[in-house]
């Protein structure tokens, strides 16, 4: 009973079987071999974007510094969600990577933005030389409380940008199950909508460890390859990353294990509804956030589940549960058959 996180699943079969197969003689390094060509090829095709350039890294974190590094000045602000991951869970990779431009953050219900707090928000910044001056907006797609932007929601928020003379990044570690959950082309809910680079996400859809960085301005592409390259992220034996990435975009895997995720997760809706159980968000991809009775948490825990302790109402726990590729439907009657 694994629900603590979609990186703590296992790396799917497929995965495995193109790694091995790249692994038979040699191949240039940095990115030359013609696996990542492939990638890149693949992933234009994916998003309708005959113009992005693709550059594979091996972290989120990497990929959500560098991109952001590449668009917003030291003196700038980043403006994203109060709760975003680059906000709560990279360190400060954000700040050391753009050398101190800072986060402005946002509120919004259910880990979306709130539009009006944006434009606020705003207006109130980059007003003088001695103010913090407007640099990027940054998007989490799904949001780190398991809610989907649809691809009206992104644009209105990218025009909110775009009035005030900024780029737009979105952190799509979990890119794949919102595509799923929206049925949406996603080039609706990247560059159709506005969006200029794409943090494009592997490793919690059922890779090893490799991101993609989608940067749909190619003239981006120079100084985001010179970042990488400094900041320690350009791997020399890139088809490992390349094969992974490849595999997963091949054949709608990428879709298809994030659908299956996101059904997971679904079942578990169910399930909890029906045992009485709230949760705090609504449930549109693979995560959930439901507060049960106290004492909940040590028996599922006894009985093998895993999962993360999050704040709840008096009276209740609060739990983070995270569905991926490789959650059976056993799994997640034997959580409902403890409550």
């Amino acid at each position: 009973m694994i629900f603590n996180s979609d990186n703590a699943a296992p790396v799917p079969p497929a995965v495995l079987a193109a790694l091995s197969k790249a692994n038979h003689g040699g191949a240039p390094g940095y990115g030359a071999d013609d696996l990542t060509q492939a990638v890149e090829a693949l992933m234009r095709e994916v998003l309708r974007a005959p113009d992005a350039v693709v550059r594979l890294v091996a972290t989120g974190t990497a990929a959500n510094a560098l991109s952001l590094a590449a668009f917003c000045p030291p003196w700038g602000t980043v403006f994203c969600h109060e709760h975003a991951h680059i906000a709560e869970d990279e360190c400060g990779a954000p700040e050391f990577y753009t050398h101190g431009a800072r986060l402005s953050l946002i509120p919004g219900a259910h880990g979306r933005i709130d539009a009006s707090a944006l434009a606020r928000a705003i207006e109130a910044s980059g007003a003088s030389v001695h103010n913090q001056q407007r640099g990027m907006l940054s998007l989490t797609n799904v949001t780190e409380a398991g809610t989907v932007y649809s691809a009206a929601q992104t644009a209105a928020l990218v025009d909110l940008a775009r009035a005030g003379g900024m780029p737009v990044h979105l952190d799509g570690a979990r890119f794949a199950n919102a595509v799923a959950a929206t049925g949406t082309h996603p080039a609706e809910l990247t560059w159709r909508a506005g969006v200029d680079v794409l943090s494009f996400g592997g490793t919690k859809n059922g890779l090893m460890g490799v991101e993609a960085v989608v940067l749909f301005d190619p003239e981006r592409a120079w100084e985001f390859d010179l970042r990488r390259k400094r900041g320690g992220h350009l791997l020399s034996k890139g088809r490992y990353l390349a094969a992974q990435m490849l595999a997963m975009l091949e054949d709608n895997r990428w879709l298809d294990w994030a659908a299956h995720a996101n059904g997971m997760a679904a079942r578990l809706v169910h399930g909890l509804s029906a045992r009485g159980i709230a949760l705090a968000h609504p449930v549109e991809a693979n995560i959930l956030f439901p507060h049960w009775p106290q004492g909940t948490s040590a028996r599922l825990r006894a009985a093998g589940a895993t999962f993360h302790d999050m704040p709840a109402p008096e009276g209740f726990e609060g739990a983070r549960l995270v569905t991926s590729w490789a959650t059976t439907e056993a799994e997640v009657e034997a959580l409902l058959h403890l409550l």
